[in-house]
């Protein structure tokens, strides 16, 4: 059977065109239902066209619609941005970005350090107010490109519930915040989210003693 499969690699992010993709001989055996075959879907060149990659495809790898999005208009972070997350960017230094290891799909977490000392002289601490957070975007880059390994950037953009967006945007009324890089062996861990309302209630707290 035919099936349609990227000509060449394509990167997160790249708005689909007729000349990223061709009909290709594949085995029927081996031909998965969710492979776009030419028997079915004819004219699947131009309905995909202007779809944008979600995920990367590789030279020969088959077409599944799962790692495309229909941005509709919309641009490539509001067509990426699963329902009722947000994206929202907070300044960075080499210093609180990990010095340039931290990359797009990255986990991290997110600690707050007040800038003044609280009302009864005590030192400042920090805090880490949220965890386990996917990193969209470092400045403009959205991936790892051309074997680059460090992204020095000014600005992380962040996928965050609302509650959490809430949380971050009263953080940088406070203090600085740092991201700590996880291990991508913890991607999976129990704090994946944070309650939200412990972190307001914590952020509170810092501010009003």
């Amino acid at each position: 059977v035919e099936i349609l499969v990227a000509k060449s690699d394509l990167p997160r992010g790249q708005s689909l065109s007729p000349a990223d993709v061709s009909w290709q001989a594949w085995p029927a055996t081996t031909a998965a239902g969710n492979f776009i075959r030419k028997s079915d879907r004819p004219k699947a060149l131009e309905n995909l066209t202007g779809m944008i990659v979600r995920a990367p495809f590789v030279a020969g790898e088959p077409i599944r619609e799962a790692k495309l999005v229909n941005a509709k208009g919309s641009g490539f972070m509001a067509a990426i941005l699963p329902s009722g997350m947000r994206a929202i960017a907070t300044q960075i230094t080499p210093e609180s970005g990990v010095g340039g290891f931290i990359l797009p799909n990255d986990r991290v977490d997110v600690i707050m350090t007040p800038r003044n000392r609280d009302d009864k002289g005590g030192e400042r601490t920090s805090e880490t107010i949220l965890r386990n957070i996917r990193v969209l975007a470092i400045d403009q880059n959205v991936e790892e490109k051309n074997g680059q390994k460090v992204v020095v950037g000014k600005t992380a953009t962040l996928e965050l519930t609302p509650g959490q967006a809430e949380t971050l945007a009263l953080s940088h009324q406070i203090g600085t915040l740092s991201l700590a890089l996880r291990s991508i062996a913890d991607g999976s861990a129990d704090d994946s989210q944070t309650d939200e309302t412990d972190s307001r209630r914590n952020i509170n707290v810092v501010r009003f003693g």
